[in-house]
This record gives structure tokens, sequence and C-alpha cells, in this order.
């Protein structure tokens, strides 16, 4: 499952005791493969840098460097879809880009695009992903 997870998700995430570690967990085993530009990429390293400090936005950078399941994508149409801030559209460029199966955030900056048939993209938040993985898996094992 290709999934692009906002910058407000990603710092929780990759902590150990957040709730959802799991999704973090899960791209690490590349179950799910984690899709990202180079603007999204620089993001995460300077958000990091900022919430957290330069050491470990280093290692969790380096480590987005180097895993498998982490997916350079290269959005090549602006669609700008997000009006309201236009710096959250390079995760819905990712996503469209990559034919991600959702974007995972809190923002609702990205609801808008609940009500834009096309180019449809799926916006969740960590909790509805949960939700719908837990189904897809307690249905595929039935």
């Amino acid at each position: 499952m290709q999934i692009v997870v906002d910058t407000n998700v990603f710092i929780n995430i990759i902590g150990t005791k957040s709730p959802y570690r799991w999704i973090f967990d899960k791209i690490i085993s590349g179950e799910f493969s984690l899709c990202i530009s180079n603007d999204i990429f620089f993001e995460y390293w300077e958000v990091l840098e900022t919430q957290k400090n330069s050491k470990i936005a280093e290692n969790i950078v380096n480590f987005l460097a180097i895993i498998p399941s982490v997916k350079l994508i290269t959005p090549f149409i602006k669609w700008e879809l997000i009006v309201a801030d236009p710096d959250d559209n390079k995760f819905v460029d990712c996503a469209i880009s990559a034919g991600a199966e959702c974007i995972i955030t809190h923002d609702a900056h990205f609801d808008i695009l609940k009500a834009t048939p096309f180019p449809a993209v799926r916006i969740l938040s960590p909790e509805e992903f949960k939700e719908i993985y837990e189904l897809t898996v307690k249905t595929k094992y039935d």
C-alpha cells in the first residue's frame, strides 16, 4: 500500500510511544510504501530540526534515504488544489503522481479534496486510516 504522510502526522509516527507508531513500523517492515518528493523530504527534515533536534533530524532523514519502502516521487504536474495553504500542495502532487492510496493528515486544509472529484485524492486521519486498515486485514483473513 502506497501512502503519503503529511508532516504533522509524520512527526508523530516516529515516536516510540506514539499511538500512530504502528504506521512507521509498517513502513519499516515494507508493508506500506511511504511516497515522498524532494519537497516533502526537506520539509520533514526542517520540521524535525525545529521540533526535535538536528541529530534526530539527520538520523531520520538518513534512514528515509536508504530504506527500500520509501519511494522518491517526482511530480511533474502541480495541481494547485489547496488554495488556503498552497504549501500543502506538495503532498497532493506527490500522492497523485505516485497513485497513492491516501494522504494521512490532521490538517483541515486537505478537506477541500474530499469535495474535489478530479483528480481524486483520499484524505484520512491516522484514526480513519487505522480503522480501514484493520477492516482490510480482518476481511483478508476471514
